[in-house]
């Protein structure tokens, strides 16, 4: 990762807000078949409010160069020199910019140049991202999970990954991706007998005819997902903030698993997390190359983002019926930390985004539980004591606008939770919205545990399980908050970016 340090942005007029004008940058070489090539365009994510990574991948090795202004066509910008692309993070790397200015919107540009050939560069490719403000402003941003699950893959016949066309018309100022964001363990069919004599006929790259398993095996699963003109239009205009959930490594997984599956030569599970978190960090544009995955990300006074981990930590799947406090999903230290966030934070919203839903009952087989709630109506157990911890933590110190954001279940829903309707009382009412699938299979909905008096407000959900991207039931959510009035707007959105239905929340008193 390289930053610009805070003197150069001083002499450049990009800290404080202000974006000078510079020399001019290198002249670069003509076209030649040797020069290197950027094969997956650009990305951004985390941009918070002076700081933002960029990501490229290139053909082969060579310097990763960035310019950022705030003009499209650049002039004036500040050029950022990066890392060498090397295999050992398969040709990809990423470029910290530092000092931006807050509430902005910003493009970039990056070029790879030769490591054989100085001055000989690679075709520039542009993008664009927002910063998070600082001020009173309007936000917006988008969340969805589940992409090419189920064994459906991109096909042009059928828009390919046309949700997120959908996404990028709504223009928002960033994505939360709330998990799934590939599918390790869905090998691809090349094709797949639809309703009425259709057909559904996947792209196939080797590293998608199979689980993965080999590094390259993780790696390739992004790689795939880039090659789509929807998704690679989208994220070099939306800044990310990317959660991992299950398929990233393998479907319902825990630390300390031994898989039970033919599919696998490799059965220790922590060894194929393991590889699967290195692809992640080279591919995903999240700070750094390794680390913990939950954070928070805050923008301005309106809107806090807890980003969850609720896979690395995970205890076991059975049946989740325990009385032991310590165990649980997010772990003793990510569980304190939630709540020191919480307490600390003086945003009018504070959006926990839990890549595994609260009170939607997510069975992994026929005895165990995969995610937070077990089915059971009565007092808390299992890993509804840590959430329970959570929310009478922020009940007791006064928090307010709290909201849940999800995905996983491959349907799109609301849920309002009211301690008059639960079996614990000690916590505040708050919503928890679910989207999903970006491009899976359509499944739900799923029953509900009564534990926190969940009521259902609108729910989506297709009439057959698994079913296609071809016939909808793809889904993503939209917030818009508003800076006069700090009212939150929830639209669930389908695959053409139609509102299904929305409300809007009123800004809770201070």
């Amino acid at each position: 990762m390289t930053s610009i340090d805070r003197r150069s942005l001083l002499r450049a007029g990009l800290a404080g807000g202000v974006l000078g004008a510079l020399p001019a940058g290198p002249v670069f070489a003509g076209w030649s078949a040797d020069r290197p090539v950027l094969t997956h365009g650009v990305q951004s994510g985390d941009a918070t409010a002076d700081s933002a990574v960029v990501w490229a991948r290139a053909d082969r090795p060579g310097r990763m160069f960035v310019e950022v202004g705030r003009r499209p066509d650049l002039r004036g910008a500040r050029r950022v020199r990066g890392p060498v692309l090397t295999p050992d993070t398969d040709f990809t790397g990423k470029v910290r910019l530092r000092g931006l200015p807050p509430g902005q919107r910003l493009h970039y540009r990056v070029r790879v140049e030769s490591i054989d050939r100085a001055g000989l560069f690679s075709e520039p490719i542009d993008g664009s991202l927002t910063t998070a403000p600082t001020r009173r402003q309007d936000v917006s941003f988008v969340w969805t999970g589940d992409v090419v699950g189920q064994g459906w893959g991109i096909d042009p016949a059928y828009g390919g990954l046309k949700l997120f066309d959908a996404m990028r018309e709504r223009r928002p100022g960033f994505l939360l991706h709330s998990g799934d964001t590939v599918y390790a363990d869905g090998p691809l069919p090349s094709s797949v007998a639809l309703p009425g004599g259709r057909i559904y006929r996947n792209l196939v790259t080797e590293e998608k005819s199979k689980v993965a398993e080999t590094l390259r095996e993780y790696r390739g699963q992004y790689a795939y997902n880039l090659l789509d003109d929807a998704y690679k239009a989208f994220a070099a205009e939306v800044p990310q903030i990317n959660q991992w959930d299950d398929h990233e490594v393998v479907n319902n997984w825990y630390p300390g698993e031994i898989l039970d599956d033919a599919r696998y030569t490799e059965k220790r599970v922590d060894v194929l997390a393991a590889r699967a978190h290195r692809a992640y960090h080279e591919w995903v544009p999240v700070p750094g190359r390794s680390g913990p995955v939950h954070r928070r990300i805050s923008y301005g006074p309106l809107l806090d983002v807890f980003v969850l981990d609720m896979r690395t930590f995970k205890d076991v799947n059975d049946g989740n019926t325990y009385a032991d406090p310590r165990r649980g999903l997010l772990g003793a230290e990510q569980r304190e930390w939630l709540i020191r966030g919480l307490r600390a934070s003086r945003a009018t919203w504070k959006v926990i985004a839990n890549d595994l839903p609260l009170g939607v009952v997510v069975p992994d087989g026929p005895a165990a539980q995969e995610g937070v709630a077990q089915g059971d109506p009565g007092a808390p157990k299992g890993r509804e004591l840590e959430f329970a911890q959570v929310l009478r933590a922020a009940h007791r110190a006064g928090v307010t606008g709290i909201v849940f954001l999800t995905a996983d279940v491959h349907y799109t829903a609301a849920h309002h939770y009211d301690p008059a309707r639960a079996a614990v009382q000690d916590f505040t009412p708050f919503w928890e919205f679910v989207s999903g699938p970006a491009h899976a299979g359509g499944f739900g909905p799923n029953a509900l545990d009564a534990t926190f008096g969940p009521s259902v407000a609108f729910v989506h959900a297709p009439p057959v399980a698994n079913t296609s991207p071809a016939d909808g039931y793809q889904h993503f959510g939209e917030v818009r908050i508003d800076a006069a009035t700090g009212a939150f707007r929830v639209d669930l959105r389908d695959r053409d970016g139609v509102s299904l239905w929305n409300t809007t929340l009123p800004a809770p008193p201070r």
